[in-house]
């Protein structure tokens, strides 16, 4: 069960977080509360699950070159390999599913070059092929819900 302040500021802030270098100050002088009060707030609804994170959105296209890449990887190299993808910073996210395909993971790089390369070193360190699977049509999805 949400509290009514939970409702307002996921309901006020989902679409209009504000951008500047101070949001939770912002977010509480127009809310009337302390800055502390919308931060223990945000925090208990990550400790609920109700949200998984707090930042922006980007369009990977504006930036550069994006994909995603799924591999097949046996389940006891999984922590090894994941490890690995997950110390380039060019990997935005990487995630396990249970699928033949059991990992996951988005390539953000300023060239299509750049992550060809990135996933040729990838293939060569772990052995294992790669699934790229890059973007053919951009769908935009309004993930934001009234509460």
């Amino acid at each position: 069960m949400l509290s009514p302040l939970e409702r307002q500021i996921l309901n006020q802030y989902q679409h209009h977080f504000p951008l500047s270098t101070t949001p939770y100050a912002d977010m509480a002088k127009a809310l009337k509360l302390s800055e502390a009060s919308v931060i223990h707030c945000l925090r208990g609804l990550m400790r609920k699950g109700v949200i998984s994170r707090i930042g922006p959105v980007f369009q990977a296209k504006k930036m550069g070159a994006s994909t995603l890449v799924a591999m097949a990887v046996p389940t006891e190299r999984l922590e090894t390999v994941a490890a690995l993808i997950n110390s380039y910073e060019e990997v935005n996210h990487n995630y396990e599913r249970n699928h033949q395909f059991n990992l996951w993971f988005v390539v953000i790089a300023q060239t299509w070059a750049d992550i060809i390369q990135l996933l040729a070193e990838i293939e060569t360190i772990t052995q294992l092929p790669l699934l790229n699977l890059p973007m053919e049509t951009d769908y935009y999805i309004d993930l934001g819900f009234p509460i």
